[in-house]
């Protein structure tokens, strides 16, 4: 079997949404669609992330499209660099804007199907479309830009805010 983006590049991620080694985490697993064109996965959604009686919480929602879309886009760059994902040097993509439409209420006890794809490239921002079907039913689509970057770097500009700026960068 195939392993799922975030176990060959990322096995020991925290992140809550899709970190393997988050043993409290959601632990979305995605993998590329048979005809490698869409990046897919499914989750089916424990009652805690209820908002109303019966609906899956838009934050919840959100946060799918945020994770689902951040490893479609490494994939992809994995992909246009020829490489196989989780070969070194890794490539880390963050979210530069997160964008979601709710088109209808998405219903508790039905999994969860989210498809992306990349929809263009302008230098290091990339745009995904993400959408998240309940069933056969499209309740959401997410609209979102990501950029490639050093993971090293952003934490030391995360932390030296006086760095940041002598860099130009706003802190």
């Amino acid at each position: 079997m195939v392993n799922a983006l975030q176990d060959a590049c990322g096995p020991n991620g925290i992140c809550y949404g899709c970190g393997p080694a988050n043993p409290k985490g959601i632990q979305i697993k995605s993998y590329w669609s048979e005809d490698g064109k869409r990046v897919i996965a499914t989750v089916n959604p424990d009652q805690k992330y209820t908002s109303w009686p019966g609906l899956v919480y838009g934050g919840f929602l959100a946060m799918l499209v945020d994770c689902h879309s951040n490893w479609t886009v490494m994939a992809h760059h994995y992909r246009a660099d020829g490489r196989e994902p989780g070969s070194q040097p890794s490539i880390n993509c963050v979210t530069g804007q997160l964008g979601v439409r709710y088109l209808k209420p998405t219903p508790m006890g039905v999994p969860l199907h989210l498809s992306a794809w990349v929809e263009g490239e302008v230098g290091r921002k990339t745009r995904v479309i993400c959408e998240i079907r309940a069933g056969d039913e499209l309740t959401a689509v997410g609209d979102s830009i990501f950029f490639r970057v050093d993971t090293n770097a952003l934490a030391d500009q995360a932390h030296n805010k006086d760095a940041a700026r002598e860099d130009g960068h706003r802190a």
